[in-house]
């Protein structure tokens, strides 16, 4: 039983992680979507980011491995650290505002640029990940849907909504990961 506890609390851990990253995409995809977004193009754009969102943090995985190996029993204050500190810049951004309203959405190179924008922070989350162990394959294609998913509901919801919100979203995944960063440490 002891045992289904700890794989449930890590699906929903899996799961809040992946939400907090998706904020990146959805604030984002708020903003382009208020200039106007062709259903097909929000596709395209989520698909991409969903698949930037499985790459990123499965290389940061491979680092955190290696990264973990050498630190030892430092690596679970390293890994703390990484997801505060993330989660803390996720929260000043966006008070300070993003400069990515300048991406043309409807070339290839700047839906890459986008996806690899808000996917960076996957990255980061990727290589704390890395220093435990855990399940990747689900960790990875949790990301990536939630990131493919979250940046399309953005991108509709731009339509109609409001600059702001899309700030405060952002602001919200990077208060979850700077809280998971806290509990690695204490």
């Amino acid at each position: 039983m002891a045992e289904a506890y700890e794989r449930l609390g890590e699906l929903m851990t899996i799961l809040l992680m992946a939400m907090a990253l998706g904020m990146d995409a959805f604030s984002l995809g708020i903003g382009i979507g208020m200039k106007g977004v062709r259903r097909a193009d929000a596709l395209r754009i989520g698909m991409a980011v969903a698949l930037f969102h499985v790459l990123m943090p499965l290389l940061g995985i491979l680092a955190g491995q290696y990264v973990g190996v050498l630190l030892g029993n430092l690596a679970r204050y390293v890994a703390g650290g990484l997801l505060f500190l993330l989660g803390a810049h996720m929260i000043v951004s966006s008070v300070k505002g993003s400069g990515v309203q300048s991406i043309n959405h409807r070339t290839w190179f700047g839906v890459l640029l986008f996806s690899l924008s808000v996917s960076i922070d996957s990255f980061s989350v990727g290589v704390t990940l890395g220093m435990f162990r855990g399940d990747w394959l689900l960790t990875v294609l949790t990301f990536g849907f939630f990131g493919g998913l979250m940046s399309v509901l953005g991108l509709v919801m731009g339509r109609g909504m409001g600059q702001k919100l899309g700030d405060y979203g952002e602001a919200a995944g990077g208060a979850i990961l700077l809280a998971f960063g806290l509990l690695f440490i204490f």
